[in-house]
């Protein structure tokens, strides 16, 4: 039976990035099946009444050191982008329109590339979007329009309120067998997971 490893997600969300990258050689050293689910972080903040800007100074001064502290220990070529935070619900359902043409992951990995990379915000709208549905082959108007259809917009409200059903809080999370992981730092927990469903 194929392992698998629910990966809930939000474009926003900085250790998504890294987690994004981490995640591949767990999934291929045991032959698990990583299953994508956009949800919108910002309605869950704002459920759980979190707000990120009300964390003290000193913590955001020290997130900006440690995440540069990951990028150097992987060789990655994450950057802080100069828009930060941007809506991200465009993308995110981006990401569900992108089924229908079997280009989910590919997509997914290109918005975060640049806007984690590049320093490119534009993903926050359809013209950036756009432009990435056209890297990947996709008809440009095709794509926005499903962004926009009524399917994809209830899809991600549906994917949002399974990951609160399942007791996601943040991002990036994973669950495997009932067990949730919050972060980008439970790599080792996940394939500890993964080792005692063989």
């Amino acid at each position: 039976m194929t392992k698998v490893i629910d990966f809930y997600w939000d474009v926003g969300s900085t250790n998504t990035y890294f987690a994004l990258k981490l995640i591949d050689p767990i999934v291929d050293a045991h032959g698990a099946e990583l299953v994508m689910h956009p949800f919108n972080l910002g309605y869950v903040f704002r459920h759980h009444n979190y707000v990120l800007a009300d964390e003290p100074a000193a913590k955001h001064t020290n997130r900006r050191r440690d995440l540069a502290r990951w990028a150097e220990k992987y060789a990655l070529k994450f950057r802080f982008p100069d828009t930060f935070p941007i809506k991200t619900s465009r993308a995110l359902r981006g990401a569900l329109a992108m089924r229908q043409w079997d280009k989910e992951r590919p997509f997914i990995d290109e918005i975060f590339r640049r806007y984690w990379e590049a320093n490119d915000a534009s993903i926050a709208d359809h013209a950036g979007l756009k432009d990435v549905a056209s890297l990947l082959g996709v008809d440009p108007d095709a794509f926005e329009q499903a962004c926009e259809s009524e399917a994809v917009r209830q899809a991600l409200i549906d994917a949002t309120n399974d990951a609160l059903a399942r007791g996601v809080f943040g991002a990036p999370s994973f669950i495997v067998n009932g067990e949730l992981f919050w972060g980008k730092d439970r790599m080792a927990f996940i394939e500890d997971e993964l080792i005692r469903s063989v």
